[in-house]
């Protein structure tokens, strides 16, 4: 434990992905929301080329994001920092089990505030799985399924969970079996549809396609970013959401809804941007709403969750049927991003929030020191 019975939690953030400076976002609202008389703080930055720098132990929270894109002691105009041991000019692919190990061995347990590529999709839980480090959120095998839109739909299937129709191919059958994909897409999906790369976390790569000449070109498109494609059914519905919370026995939140629209004066809102906001609670029937709470913990669940994450969903228009679009391991985390604000309207606090998600993690581990690898 951190001194005086303090837990140390080490903070991870930034990273290679493209959704590096809202990592950063996330992190800063953190580190501002915990309680400093309960953790002690270390931050562990990870820049655009990988590199993994050591913050120096927090006393209280940084004020703004500049703070934390500190460079080692030594360079230029920047004190208070240092590379993890064995780590220096090393990406995180390359970094070592044993430097993890070290590089952290003073925290209780890591928090990671990553996003996308590297950061979400089970890499670089693998690497803490290694070093034997508690860790928030989900594990390998959620994280990587939570990033694969193929693999989390295949899961999805084989838990029951009703989802729109969606066909998936690697690049390697789309240059074998063009036409006949493309056949089978027309006569299994039809138009419109949605092309998307099965593994990025944003809307990069994703186009709809409403007629043959516009689906070929939108699979290209999307194997720019991947080697595999799902494509999906055009449904036309309301997008649901709801926050899980937990590990063997998770509980859902209140239930929200994202509308695309400019005009909000009628609701209980939280803008995003000047086209859509949150709205929470979703004004849909009771019974909608406890199906969808149910449905993400089956969910949840289905991919191994642990920690946390955020359950989509559509809500058809023509027939008021309710089908599980994605779940997302590491969602939007600051105060103002949707699965917070689900809890806070639940009756959970932002503060609270993390400290549950701290002792969840420590659950986790400790648990798992009860299995015999055989060593």
């Amino acid at each position: 434990m951190g001194t005086g019975q303090k837990i140390r939690v080490g903070l991870v953030y930034g990273g290679r992905s493209g959704e590096h400076e809202v990592s950063l976002q996330t992190a800063l609202a953190v580190l501002k929301a915990f309680d400093y008389d309960k953790y002690e703080l270390i931050p562990y930055y990870i820049t655009k080329e990988g590199r993994w720098r050591a913050g120096s132990l927090l006393a209280a929270p940084p004020a703004a994001v500049a703070e934390l894109q500190f460079e080692p002691a030594g360079e230029a105009g920047t004190t208070g920092s240092s590379l993890i041991p064995l780590m220096q000019g090393m990406s995180e692919t390359a970094v070592s089990e044993a430097g993890v190990r070290e590089g952290l061995s003073s925290v209780d347990v890591v928090f990671p505030l990553l996003h996308g590529t590297f950061g979400e999709d089970g890499t670089i839980q693998g690497l803490f799985e290694m070093a034997n480090l508690p860790y928030v959120g989900a594990g390998v095998l959620a994280s990587s399924v939570g990033m694969d839109k193929a693999a989390m739909k295949t899961m999805f299937a084989a838990a029951g969970l009703p989802q729109v129709g969606y066909r998936s191919f690697t690049r390697f059958h789309w240059n074998k079996e063009r036409e006949a994909l493309l056949d089978g897409i027309e006569q299994g999906i039809g138009y419109p549809s949605f092309v998307k790369p099965a593994n990025l976390g944003s809307s990069v790569g994703v186009s709809k396609a409403r007629d043959r000449e516009e689906l070929a070109a939108a699979v290209e498109e999307a194997l720019r970013y991947d080697r595999k494609v799902i494509v999906e059914e055009f449904v036309d519905a309301r997008e649901i959401e709801v926050a899980v919370l937990g590990n063997d026995e998770p509980r859902a939140s209140v239930v929200g809804e994202i509308v695309s629209s400019n005009e909000f004066y009628d609701y209980k809102a939280k803008y995003i941007d000047g086209k859509s906001a949150m709205i929470i609670p979703a004004e849909i029937p009771e019974e909608t709403a406890l199906a969808v709470r149910e449905m993400a913990v089956r969910a949840f669940l289905a991919i191994d969750g642990s920690g946390l994450c955020r359950a989509d969903f559509f809500l058809r228009k023509s027939d008021g049927a309710l089908l599980i679009n994605e779940v997302n391991t590491m969602p939007g985390f600051t105060p103002f991003s949707m699965y917070p604000l689900l809890w806070q309207e639940t009756g959970v606090s932002y503060r609270e929030l993390l400290d549950t998600l701290i002792e969840l993690a420590l659950a986790r581990h400790a648990e798992k020191q009860l299995i015999d690898y055989g060593g």
